[in-house]
């Protein structure tokens, strides 16, 4: 009878060698961080993301979209036509703030800053241009404060990633052999060494609109780039154009902080009691080892069922 008792043996010690070196490889992986741990891809930041969903049918900014899903247009409280109207000419002059991290921002950080682009040709007449000047925070200073979206992409919207991230002149009106220039932009005032110039955005799209799949900092270039102006040319249906200047912040990194940490509080916080702290505590110094609790029991409860 103990021929056959071997065999039952054998595969138990198996089975208890296999459970013990998994759970060597858990206890590796709790002591390291591993089974608990969540990468944090973002970086610190000096201003919050300022997220202004562009407006939709109903909304009064909201002014027109094509049938066929091929553009939209939003009211802008900066948006002129010359007098008199002289043809289809028509063109965007822009200013998009980002923050460390890429995010479009109104420029909270930076008060009393004014970015200032010296505009020629056919802009003059423009009561806004001549030259553009966008002063920080814009919400301070503007109604609707970022008129356009510029960039990115939606399945939502025609143009754009359905936010706003652009502050905008619009022009039209022009002459359709009209030139419109710019000059490069000059950054003044109380924190105009925490503001980069990243470079300009200048797009001629002969009819097919503005192109929106393109990051912002990787589409920038420099002045000499981009163009500094451009000319229209109806037989080309070259007859609206646009320019948007890229600017983003750079604070000192002891001004920045996490935007995925909330600085508000909620007043339930303060009613926890100690022992809720000690568990606390604990977790944070053995991440995973909840995990591991759970897994020794289930082991502490299958090697007794095989001793039984």
């Amino acid at each position: 009878m103990a021929g056959r008792d071997q065999p039952r043996a054998t595969s138990t010690g198996r089975r208890l060698l296999a459970l013990s070196v998994g759970l060597a490889v858990i206890v590796g992986l709790a002591a390291t961080g591993a089974v608990s741990a969540q990468p944090d891809g973002n970086e610190t930041v000096s201003e919050e993301a300022y997220v202004q969903p562009a407006p939709e049918r109903g909304d009064p900014y909201f002014e027109a979209a094509a049938d066929d899903g091929s553009w939209v247009s939003y009211e802008n409280p900066r948006d002129e036509y010359r007098e008199p109207y002289l043809g289809e000419g028509s063109g965007k002059m822009c200013v998009t703030l980002l923050n460390e991290n890429g995010d479009p921002v109104i420029g909270e950080s930076v008060p009393n800053t004014t970015v200032t682009i010296p505009t020629g040709g056919a802009t003059t007449w423009h009561s806004e241009a001549d030259p553009m000047t966008v002063e920080f925070p814009m919400d301070e200073h503007y109604e609707f404060p970022l008129d356009g979206d510029q960039f990115g992409t939606s399945p939502d919207v025609a143009q754009g990633d359905g936010y706003m991230d652009a502050h905008c002149l619009e022009f039209h009106g022009n002459a359709e052999d009209a030139t419109l220039t710019y000059d490069e932009a000059q950054i003044s005032g109380e924190y105009a060494d925490r503001i980069d110039v990243v470079g300009y955005i200048q797009q001629v799209p002969k009819g097919d609109g503005w192109k929106t799949d393109i990051d912002p900092i990787d589409a920038a270039e420099p002045y000499d780039e981009a163009g500094g102006g451009w000319t229209y040319n109806a037989a080309e249906n070259a007859t609206h154009a646009q320019v948007v200047v890229v600017l983003q912040l750079d604070a000192p990194a002891d001004e920045r902080f996490d935007p995925t940490e909330s600085n508000s509080t909620d007043p339930t916080d303060s009613q926890t009691t100690d022992d809720d702290d000690e568990s606390a505590s604990a977790d944070d110094m053995m991440p995973g080892f909840g995990v591991l609790t759970a897994v020794i029991a289930l082991s502490v409860a299958v090697f007794a069922r095989y001793r039984s």
